[in-house]
């Protein structure tokens, strides 16, 4: 008997030209997803530019940006939750409760600025809202591709997917950038309410999606307990998960809190070279993911993850102490390309390493690890505060490649985990 292909034929299978993408061409379910985040990650990355730079430029404090940063992120805490939601639920209509939820909050914020009635405690309030709009529906976000695409085309489908999240990297900021500039922060954040409306409206045609549900969901907390049960005990998916925390707690705080700081102080640069600087690692994010798509279901996942993250951290390290403007746009478009190795794959991996009955709460897991931002932002702010955002970044590099050497001390295997070689006819 012939065995059924899952949703998307296998990649290894397809080759040809269109190979890295190979999942848009194959699922035009998938194509709309795909196209939704583009639009919803469009918009958050023009917001968090936005907004991170009105903070700072009113308030000249690196603590305060932190502690803007920290209640943008601290929604990512109920992610253990909003896994058991995405097992439990319709995740096309938790996205959409989301992306209108987004939308809704940008509104009011946009409304607030053009006003000229947003102060800094309004706008520590409206990171939080958009960030409940963002943290909460990543799990069902992210296990939805398998939904759509099956296993063989997973790693591909989330290359794409990190490569969607680049390219907005790359327009998004230098837009966003460009608009205040030109035409201030209000009608930035209209245009960026504009991209949710526009994802909302793509993800409309996939809610009658159907996925297996279990029959009798258990009650929410047994099945929280009994997920985090199962990944703690799968030492393959806690040293996955164990590098997220670090990757969270030492470097992404940076990227996502003050990078105004480096830009403004650091390299003397205004609004819109921020929007340069952003998009310069959003390209060489691009070119990153890309190259992940194409290598479709390749061997020694885990090697590429460990190895990437490591030097992804170095190039941090390295970017800390430039203070030249050409070298700092070099290195960010390196440690863009370099990011990919760890987005994409940390994702791919935990799918991989866990029963599909639990991958949404493996997934909340992986966003209550990226949940510790707004703690790690506050302690990198103050250490910012005192000794420089130079310097704390330097650290910070270093303490992220001491602890990739000592996981792969611990899971040795991990090294070598992926899929396996194929068999000669």
């Amino acid at each position: 008997m012939a065995s059924r292909e899952p949703a998307g034929v296998a990649v290894s299978e397809r080759g040809g030209r269109l190979k890295a993408v190979a999942s848009l061409r194959d699922s035009p379910r998938f194509r709309l997803l795909w196209a939704s985040n583009l639009f919803f990650f469009g918009g958050a990355w023009m917001q968090t530019l936005v907004l991170g730079w009105v903070v700072y430029d009113t308030t000249h404090s690196e603590f305060q940006l932190a502690v803007f940063t920290a209640a943008r992120l601290a929604p990512m805490l109920l992610g253990p939750l909003a896994g058991v939601m995405s097992d439990r639920h319709d995740r096309v209509r938790l996205l959409m409760i989301a992306c209108g939820w987004g939308l809704s909050a940008v509104m009011v914020v946009a409304a607030m600025t053009s006003l000229g009635i947003v102060p800094y405690w309004a706008l520590v309030l409206s990171g939080l809202a958009i960030g409940m709009a963002h943290s909460p529906s990543q799990p069902a976000r992210m296990s939805l591709v398998l939904d759509l695409v099956g296993r063989d085309n997973l790693s591909n489908a989330n290359a794409l997917n990190s490569m969607a999240m680049n390219m907005t990297q790359v327009f998004g900021p230098a837009a966003g950038g460009a608009l205040l500039s030109t035409v201030g922060a209000p009608a930035a954040l209209w245009i960026s309410a504009g991209w949710y409306a526009a994802s909302l409206a793509l993800l409309w045609p996939l809610r009658r999606t159907a996925r297996t549900a279990p029959p009798v969901p258990e009650p929410v907390l047994r099945m929280l307990s009994g997920g985090i049960r199962s990944i703690v005990t799968n030492r393959l998916a806690s040293a996955v998960l164990l590098i997220t925390l670090a990757a969270n707690v030492f470097l992404w705080p940076i990227y996502q809190g003050f990078m105004p700081v480096f830009a403004k102080s650091n390299l003397g640069l205004d609004a819109a070279g921020l929007g340069w600087l952003l998009t310069f690692s959003g390209i060489g994010g691009l070119i990153g993911s890309v190259v992940i798509a194409a290598m479709g279901d390749f061997r020694f996942k885990g090697g590429v993850f460990l190895v990437g993250t490591a030097i992804w951290a170095t190039l941090w390290s390295l970017f800390a102490l430039s203070h030249l403007v050409v070298t700092s746009f070099a290195l960010m478009a390196a440690i863009g390309v370099m990011s990919s190795a760890f987005a994409v794959l940390q994702t791919t991996l935990l799918l991989m390493t866990t029963d599909p009955a639990i991958q949404g709460r493996a997934l909340g897991v992986q966003e209550l690890a990226i949940g510790v931002m707004p703690v790690s932002s506050l302690a990198l702010g103050a250490a910012a505060q005192t000794i420089g955002v130079g310097p704390t970044t330097f650290l910070s590099g270093l303490c992220l490649i001491a602890i990739l050497v000592g996981i792969t001390v611990w899971v040795p295997k991990l090294l070598t985990y992926g899929s396996p070689a194929p068999v000669a006819p």
